[in-house]
């Protein structure tokens, strides 16, 4: 795949609004506002301002409407008025004539969080999946977002679930297909709060020639030529890098057995800092702290 000129925006959540059984428009609306500390506003500045026609995509969530309005309110408190919802369940759905057409004339689309399988069952092997990744690779002026699930969803190979465990032991994670936007990155969310570390190292292993992307919560990273990873927010984001192991026992052993992984190295990218996912290295003249687990 050759290098592409679109954006793309993936976020850490802050809670996994997909599952409230009773959930209030208010409550929605407080914990999507952490947009208002900068994300937002980048995907603004990265387009053409808060004229900038942007879709929401709901298909995550099992309640989408109450996500799409909450979304779009979170929007208007900056004066974004030019914004859409898509309310897409289903392959039929994604390729309906309307929808492909809003996709074509959107400078933005985000998905939102829930379960990140529904997104993919709405949309791989669509023509409104399609356009989505000829527009990224094509279009400088073209922004692809997710939250939470949508932003795990943006991965070639994604985290699907993973079960809780004492020990790092293989067979924990659940990995799909996913939308393929990044073919050499595995990204987590919730990553902080919710101890993932180990669901992502387990991934890593299975993928070692892939970034792993752990996102705190009211964090994102921006990603430039699918390579310049900029962290933005007001969290911070773990780096994990596979591609230089010495020993990983993962093809060899059956599930239920502890993982063995030597020189596992791990970067931590605070706010403004950015890395380069084919050198490996920060950003020339910014610093980070880098972990090497050996």
């Amino acid at each position: 795949m050759h290098t592409p000129k679109g954006l793309i925006i993936a976020i850490g959540g802050n809670v996994d609004k997909g599952t409230y059984p009773m959930p209030t428009l208010p409550n929605l609306r407080r914990k999507i506002n952490f947009f208002q500390q900068g994300i937002l506003e980048r995907i603004h500045l990265e387009l053409y301002g808060t004229e900038s026609r942007l879709e929401v995509v709901t298909s995550a969530s099992l309640i989408p409407a109450e996500m799409g309005a909450a979304y779009v309110q979170a929007f208007h408190l900056l004066d974004s008025h030019n914004v859409g919802v898509m309310h897409i369940q289903t392959r039929e759905e994604a390729d309906r004539p309307e929808n492909l057409e809003r996709l074509r004339q959107a400078h933005g689309v985000l998905f939102t969080g829930g379960d990140q399988s529904r997104i993919a069952a709405a949309f791989l092997q669509t023509q409104a999946l399609s356009i989505l990744q000829e527009r990224y690779q094509q279009e400088e002026k073209f922004l692809i977002s997710g939250t939470s699930a949508g932003a795990m969803a943006l991965c070639s190979i994604m985290i699907q679930r993973a079960e809780h465990r004492r020990i790092l032991a293989k067979g924990t994670v659940r990995l799909a297909e996913g939308l393929a936007l990044l073919p050499n990155m595995l990204i987590d969310t919730h990553f902080i709060n919710r101890r993932r570390m180990p669901r992502l190292m387990e991934s890593i292993a299975a993928y070692p020639d892939r970034i792993g992307i752990g996102l705190g919560e009211d964090t994102g990273v921006l990603i430039r030529n699918g390579n310049m990873i900029e962290t933005i927010g007001s969290g911070l984001v773990i780096l994990m890098d596979g591609r230089h192991l010495y020993e990983n026992n993962f093809p060899a052993i059956p599930n239920g057995e502890a993982l063995c992984l030597e020189h596992l190295l791990l970067h931590v990218l605070p706010k403004g800092k950015s890395f380069m996912v084919r050198s490996g290295r920060f950003l020339k003249e910014q610093h980070g702290t880098n972990f090497r687990i050996s």
